[in-house]
């Protein structure tokens, strides 16, 4: 037999790898996403990756988190499929012992998901033989002998050539596999249409108007009102939840009177009101941009938690979403009168699947990861003392009621500025409190009032602008800092967003230019 060389060998286990993925995506194409392996092994990883090295994830990469991930899984799966090749032997199967492990590792996932059950292992399973069948197949050294005894020519004289060009043509024929699996089990299971059909029901509680004026005008700020499209989001769903009307069902339970489950035609008869709120993440960094505001349509979770009786003893709920992501709540802030929401819309349209669709949690006045439960399917009223949430199990704190923040949006940091009158202006935070008053501060200079846009109401943001005759050219700083309407000045003091947001005064260099 003739022997293989390294790098083919790494080949071939890495064009396995590729068949693996490719058998197992086709497989779970009618199964749907709780069959998908990938999804499950990404999200495993994600469940066990400890706090410092997510945060390090979502500052780093922002709302591409997710794809950082996923490409990072398949360069380690790329890796150990290329060292499965190099193991791999007639005698010795090491590399296909890997491949096996690797689908035992995959089968273990799935079912960690929820929702999957053991039909759902039948994917991995198939993706696992076809992988090792074609590991085996490589270095039988079937493809090398015949290659060997075969007359000699001037375009093939190295007996490798052959077991190359079929494992690269395996590798394409995977990946080709994969990608036709991701796109149509993606559009098989889809939600897009039952979206498109759903018209949502006449508001009881229209939200009040926007004054005008809410955006300064001469400065290019955000819109007051954040497009659907332009919306941050952070979430743990490495692969969108897909979830119906007509499945969708949500559970009221543990320290209630009466234990309830409401289908989505049962939100009806409900109070359908509309608000504006801004949502903020915890991972907002000081001048960060995962902050958005937008118009919110819903029912209010104190009706239908009223409905259920609530034990004076519960003081957080504990709501959980479709694929297992789980918040913790305080009670009153789901019961008083800043109208939490089980929100069904997002600026006149319905949830976009990213954001929820069909049903998600909004609650003013308190950071994402202990409120704004996406795909929500669950509440279980608790108490702190009994159960932890998601992200308080990995180190942030159980309550997390958002800070007085502002922001600089003009100047950009590094820019220039041309000598003579200019405006400069950003954004300002206090959910639930609102803001009173900006404060600008050029260099070492005094502490000098922004103009405010109109205010809306306490859960919203407030846009600022503020005018400044630039005449001194060289380097300048300018810092903002909000005052909310409880009188309390945003504090100076820099603190990281873990455990409960970052705190801190905006400044930005910029230069002006003689």
């Amino acid at each position: 037999m003739t022997a293989i060389a390294p790098g083919t060998r790494m080949l071939c286990g890495i064009s396995a790898a590729a068949i693996t993925l490719g058998v197992s995506a086709l497989a779970a194409i009618p199964l749907g996403a709780s069959a998908d392996a990938r999804t499950a092994v990404g999200s495993t990883v994600i469940d066990r990756t400890p706090g410092p090295v997510k945060e390090w994830a979502i500052q780093t990469f922002a709302t591409f988190d997710k794809l950082f991930l996923t490409s990072a899984v398949l360069v380690v799966i790329a890796i150990l499929a290329a060292l499965a090749g190099l193991l791999e032997r007639r005698r010795v199967p090491i590399g296909s012992v890997m491949f096996a492990a690797a689908g035992a590792a995959g089968c273990a996932a799935v079912l960690t998901r929820t929702g999957a059950g053991p039909l759902d292992l039948v994917p991995t399973v198939l993706g696992a033989v076809a992988g090792i069948a074609a590991l085996r197949f490589f270095i039988s050294g079937r493809l090398l002998d015949g290659a060997a005894s075969a007359p000699t020519s001037t375009t093939d004289t190295d007996p490798g050539r052959r077991l190359s060009l079929a494992a690269l043509g395996l590798l394409g024929l995977g990946t080709l596999a994969t990608a036709l699996g991701s796109v149509y089990g993606g559009r098989l299971n889809s939600v897009a249409g039952d979206r498109k059909s759903f018209t949502p029901p006449p508001l009881a509680k229209p939200a009040p108007p926007v004054p005008p004026g809410v955006q300064p005008p001469g400065v290019d700020l955000p819109s007051f009102v954040t497009d659907n499209a332009a919306f941050y989001r952070i979430d743990t769903a490495l692969s969108v939840p897909q979830l119906a009307r007509g499945d969708w069902q949500l559970r009221i339970h543990g320290l209630v009177d009466h234990e309830k489950t409401y289908r989505f035609d049962d939100l009806a008869s409900f109070e359908l009101i509309e608000k504006m709120v801004t949502l903020t993440c915890v991972s907002n960094p000081v001048g960060g941009d995962l902050i958005g505001n937008a118009v919110w349509t819903g029912y209010r979770v104190r009706d239908l938690l009223a409905a259920a009786g609530i034990h004076p003893d519960a003081d957080m709920v504990l709501s959980t979403s479709s694929d297992g992501f789980t918040a913790g709540t305080p009670v009153q802030a789901l019961t008083d009168d800043r109208d939490a929401l089980l929100a069904i819309t997002m600026n006149g349209q319905p949830l976009p699947v990213e954001h929820g669709y069909p049903v998600r949690l909004v609650v003013p006045g308190l950071y994402g990861y202990v409120s704004a439960t996406k795909w929500v399917v669950d509440l279980e009223l608790t108490r702190y003392d009994r159960a932890q949430a998601y992200w308080t199990k990995l180190g942030w704190s159980p309550k997390g009621p958002i800070k007085t923040e502002s922001r600089i949006d003009v100047p950009r940091s590094g820019a220039d500025v041309p000598r003579g009158p200019t405006r400069f202006g950003g954004v300002a935070w206090a959910q639930n409190r609102g803001v009173r008053a900006v404060e600008v501060r050029i260099d070492d200079g005094p502490w000098q009032p922004a103009t405010l846009g109109a205010a809306y109401s306490n859960d919203t943001w407030r846009l600022w602008s503020f005018d400044w005759q630039a005449e001194q050219p060289g380097l300048h700083t300018i810092t903002v800092r909000a005052t909310d309407n409880t009188g309390a000045v945003q504090t100076a003091d820099l603190a990281d967003v873990v455990p409960d947001g970052a705190t801190g005064w905006h400044s930005v260099d910029f230069a002006v230019k003689g």
